[in-house]
């Protein structure tokens, strides 16, 4: 019987997080960025201090740890005091 063998794709989708969520991205060394929101089957991250956004396969994220979010705002507050535009 053809496909007897197969399995049946029993993975359930992830909930998508709210917009601007802090989330660790385990691929790229737990960085840390805002979900911005779906791209086909990826997930947009932003850095929290502006930049570039970059993808990740949802199974590579993670929320980020109470130390994570605070080293990501601590570091967003230190460019504006700089004056960087964000």
């Amino acid at each position: 019987m053809y496909g007897e063998n197969a399995s049946a794709n029993t993975e359930r989708p992830l909930p998508l997080p709210d917009l601007g969520t802090l989330l660790a991205d385990t691929s790229r060394g737990d960085r840390v960025g805002e979900f911005q929101g779906v791209a086909g089957p990826y997930w947009s991250l932003r850095p929290v201090g502006g930049g570039r956004e970059w993808e990740v396969e949802p199974r590579y994220v993670r929320p980020a740890l109470l130390m994570e979010q605070l080293r990501a705002r601590t570091a967003r507050l230190n460019a504006r005091s700089r004056g960087e535009v964000l």
